[in-house]
């Protein structure tokens, strides 16, 4: 069984910006998982991604939490491109930057589109309880919070959300 252990952070600044080392524009549709999660329904989100001419299929256990199931196979780019036009409701575009941090990579979601404006780190660990650095620039932690998940992002993208919340996300 494939396990992801994720953390994500909201940013205090863009101090991260110097320290990128690679940066990827990313496309990632849902075929299975958007409306079931949002009812609290889901088992698992289905989800096809392209970047550069790359392309994958992930499934990902429906859990609010820092550990959890997920699986990721490479389609043929072209099957991607068809199933993002022809299958997935609202698709997410993001430019995924890459800042190492110690033994560490972040990867930093600058959103575009409808979720243009958030901006978020994540960083995969190799246990729940590792030890990791925190940059200046890393701000409160959301791994907990749902509404941070790309697959909620793709029902409610952060352009329709209230003047409150947006104030707390800076």
């Amino acid at each position: 069984m494939a396990v992801e252990i994720e953390r994500k952070f909201l940013l205090h600044d863009a101090r991260w910006r110097a320290e990128v080392v690679r940066s990827r524009r990313l496309a990632q549709g849902y075929l299975v998982g958007v409306a079931a999660h949002a009812m609290g329904a889901a088992r698992a989100s289905v989800r096809v991604r392209v970047a550069d001419a790359d392309a994958w299929l992930n499934i990902k256990a429906a859990r609010t939490t820092i550990e959890r199931e997920e699986y990721e196979y490479p389609i043929p780019r072209a099957d991607a491109e068809r199933m993002l036009a022809q299958l997935c409701g609202a698709v997410i575009e993001k430019i995924r930057h890459e800042v190492p941090a110690g033994d560490f990579v972040f990867e930093v979601d600058e959103f575009l589109g409808a979720n243009a404006g958030l901006v978020v780190a994540e960083i995969e660990l190799p246990a729940v309880d590792a030890a990791f650095p925190h940059p200046p620039w890393l701000g409160r932690e959301v791994s907990a919070d749902s509404r941070y998940l790309n697959v909620h992002l793709a029902e409610h993208p952060y352009s329709a959300w209230s003047l409150a919340q947006r104030q707390e996300y800076t």
